[in-house]
């Protein structure tokens, strides 16, 4: 897909100024990274260390919207999913069905669709560790955690994985710097963590209020798996990069699961076996290939949109279905959050302030 850029960030020996520089864009999911191919010049910017561009889509096919809701809404359902499972099979367990069902999905799609199959042990090395940073770590602290707090809760919370990502990025990489407008969105984004939390849980330490720390522990592994695969996946397509991951986490999760919890068993309740084939193969596997519908049809700055709606669909659903109540603190530190990201996505002082290029 071709997108026209519309905002250039210096330290780039490459002309903005030229009325026909268009770029044909594919981005990491891990860390929302673009890379080029080239332009409509023919100048070619694979790989190139110094472009950092925000690439927008000028306008969302009904089509493009559909896909962004469909993703929000399975994003946002996977938390209740969760839940369900959470009653019969312990955390552990219900991680390593999830990346091991979600793994077997992802390599099915890359043999379809005939994709290369990476040989190097150094990459093999690589997936091992995106794979504990952005599933071990993160679903396992998740997952315990919503044995304690609601769903809804866990997704409020899970919103803040593009705060901690702003700040990880700044601290590794050189083009990251933390700017004004990223230190607001950041600062308001924190408000809201601690708000979402409550003052009353940070000062009163106790089992409800360590599991909301294990939810932010796991959106800062998550920030920590996009420097991770921004240095070492971003060479690799989408499809290969995913599968490769998970079964760097499943090495981990199943015997891990197996020696802590027990043998993973198969005669599970009906309800279980929905909620794990919906968390894995739907709401894992699908949600990663759907992802890149989205990217590729609405753009990189309208899948803002995605993660604010999460969070919404996972506090209805948690009301409807498990009958969870959210105290009025949890809705107005997600109203922080959500002006957070706004701000960090800077789109509505672009359109104020900046004219993009044709």
């Amino acid at each position: 897909m071709t997108m026209t850029l519309s905002r250039w960030v210096s330290n780039s020996p490459i002309d903005s100024d030229r009325s026909d520089f268009k770029l044909k864009t594919s981005a990491c999911k891990f860390c929302g990274r673009f890379f080029f191919a080239q332009d409509s010049g023919g100048v070619d910017l694979q790989g190139h260390p110094n472009v950092l561009t925000m690439i927008e889509q000028k306008s969302i096919s009904a089509t493009a919207w559909a896909a962004l809701f469909a993703l929000a809404t399975i994003w946002g359902l996977s938390f209740v999913s969760i839940r369900i499972a959470l009653d019969e099979i312990g955390p552990l367990t219900t991680v390593a069905h999830r990346t091991f069902w979600a793994m077997l999905a992802l390599w099915g799609v890359v043999i379809v669709m005939r994709l290369p199959v990476p040989r190097d042990p150094r990459l093999w090395g690589a997936f091992l560790v995106m794979g504990m940073l952005n599933n071990v770590v993160p679903f396992s602290l998740m997952a315990w955690g919503q044995l304690h707090i609601e769903s809804g809760l866990t997704s409020i919370l899970n919103a803040a994985t593009a705060i901690f990502g702003v700040l990880v990025a700044a601290m590794l990489f050189a083009d990251e710097r933390l700017t004004l407008r990223k230190g607001i969105g950041v600062s308001v984004g924190f408000l809201g963590v601690a708000t979402a939390i409550g003052l009353d849980n940070l000062r009163n330490f106790n089992l409800q209020s360590l599991a909301q720390l294990a939810v932010i522990a796991g959106t800062i592994s998550y920030a920590f798996a996009s420097a991770w695969a921004r240095k070492h996946l971003s060479h690799l397509s989408p499809q290969v990069a995913a599968a490769g991951m998970l079964t760097g986490a499943t090495l981990v999760t199943l015997p891990v699961a197996i020696v802590i919890e027990g043998p993973v068993s198969l005669a599970l309740q009906q309800r279980t076996v929905l909620a794990i084939g919906y968390y894995s193969i739907i709401a894992t596997a699908g949600a990663y290939l759907l992802y890149y519908f989205v990217l590729r049809r609405a753009g990189s700055g309208n899948l803002m949109l995605v993660t604010l709606l999460v969070a919404p669909v996972a506090i209805i659903a948690g009301a409807l279905m498990l009958g969870e109540k959210l105290a009025p603190n949890a809705y107005a530190g997600f109203a922080l959050l959500a002006v957070g990201l706004l701000i960090l996505d800077g789109r509505v002082l672009r359109r104020r302030h900046a004219q993009p290029v044709d």
